[in-house]
């Protein structure tokens, strides 16, 4: 017998999808990420007192004695200060995946010469990531002495394990995420949102805007930090120029 029902067409890699289809791709990236999420955060709960202690040597190396304590106020401030670093370990502990799932999600939109990029998409960001979190470490202790030092002698800096652990935590999400600033650059080139030429014409104000970003990102808001910040992006910012003009040959 002949089969009546309508086969569904198959849907090629290349084929266009339709909003419903977009929603559920987008859905399906999401839930992948975030479970990837959850169970890095996971790990970094199970070690998040060995964290914890490693960020403190940091405050004890910048205060003028070295034997400075962080402060706990309430009864579940400990705990919360262990599910905020699980959290942020977490969302670093699966930077693979949620990258790669970003990829994969606006993969459709490019030409096939254009997605064999995916491989160096994610690792380069992983790698600048983790450079910019190095930064982020380097910045740590002369940004701690000098919000030590800002409040003058008449003030003795006494910290809470929370607003300590949050500062550091987003100290180094904030740079490792910032450090991603050529990636995304790269990437607009490469799906022709943006050009080299454009990009040349926009240096100066981009320069601007980079330190303003700088200044509002930086959850120190010391000068140590902003510099450290600002100048790897300005830098990235050029390199990417470079390497747009590669890629158009």
């Amino acid at each position: 017998m002949v089969s009546l029902r309508r086969r569904k067409p198959k849907r090629t890699p290349d084929a266009q999808m339709s909003m419903l289809e977009h929603l559920g791709e987008l859905r399906n990236r999401i839930f992948i990420s975030l479970a990837a999420v959850l169970v890095g955060g996971i790990v970094a709960f199970i070690y998040s007192n060995q964290i914890i202690n490693f960020l403190v040597e940091y405050y004890k190396n910048a205060s003028k004695d070295g034997k400075a304590t962080l402060l706990v106020l309430g009864p579940v401030d400990g705990f919360v200060v262990r599910l905020k670093v699980a959290t942020y370990g977490g969302i670093v502990l699966a930077l693979p995946v949620w990258l790669y799932q970003l990829w994969r999600f606006v993969t459709p939109g490019l030409h096939s010469k254009e997605k064999k990029y995916a491989i160096p998409f994610v690792l380069s960001a992983i790698v600048l990531f983790v450079l910019g979190a190095l930064v982020a470490f380097l910045t740590l202790e002369p940004a701690l002495k000098f919000l030590i030092d800002v409040g003058g002698p008449s003030q003795t800096a006494s910290y809470t394990s929370e607003k300590y652990i949050s500062l550091v935590t987003l100290m180094i999400v904030a740079f490792g995420l910032s450090f991603e600033f050529p990636v995304v650059l790269v990437f607009l080139l490469i799906a022709r949102v943006l050009k080299v030429p454009q990009l040349v014409k926009a240096r100066r104000f981009a320069i601007v805007g980079i330190f303003l970003f700088a200044a509002i990102i930086t959850p120190s808001q010391d000068p140590y930090s902003l510099f450290f910040l600002a100048l790897p992006m300005v830098l990235f910012y050029e390199g990417s120029i470079l390497i747009g003009r590669m890629l158009s040959r």
